[in-house]
């Protein structure tokens, strides 16, 4: 069986679509298996990983040539972007002394139903004292920490997708 390097880029963005599902599905097996309740900002990160998943199926059955591939993997790089920085922020809340942890605040659903858009963003990403707690981790990182380093392959990825001929 021959094989081909590099894969094709409707393979790279099946094995995308994959990954961030298997992500999410760990994630609410988390969430209802272990009792881990997420958090505004690991909301919004599983938001970012969702979008990139989607886009990344999108494209993988749309097959699209050139420029539309390109179109594919900008808008995948742009979630995996906005999930670098929301995930970079949780994990800098986790790192922050006890004295300097932000209070804890109200839900998700709240926020962005009593307060405007622009405001509910900066609440959001103030992140709360729930934010702070360490309920879970492998290899020693927290699921922020997973999720930055995933969103950063996610990244590279689709910068590759983005320049490969």
């Amino acid at each position: 069986m021959k094989t081909t390097f590099p894969p094709s880029p409707r393979a790279v963005n099946f094995v995308i679509a994959g990954g961030c599902a298997a992500m999410i599905l760990f994630a609410l097996f988390l969430q209802e298996q272990l009792g881990l309740h997420p958090c505004p900002l690991c909301i919004t990160q599983r938001i970012c990983v969702i979008t990139v998943g989607v886009i990344a199926l999108l494209a993988a059955l749309h097959n699209p040539e050139k420029t539309g591939l390109k179109i594919y993997a900008a808008l995948q790089c742009f979630a995996a972007i906005i999930g670098l920085v929301v995930s970079g922020r949780h994990v800098w809340i986790q790192h922050l002394p006890e004295d300097q942890v932000p209070a804890c605040g109200p839900g998700l659903q709240y926020i962005f139903q009593n307060f405007p858009l622009q405001q509910a963003m900066t609440l959001l990403f103030r992140g709360d004292g729930n934010c702070h707690i360490v309920d879970w981790t492998l290899l020693g990182l927290s699921i922020p920490e997973l999720v930055f380093i995933a969103c950063s392959g996610l990244l590279v990825i689709n910068v590759w997708q983005l320049f490969r001929r």
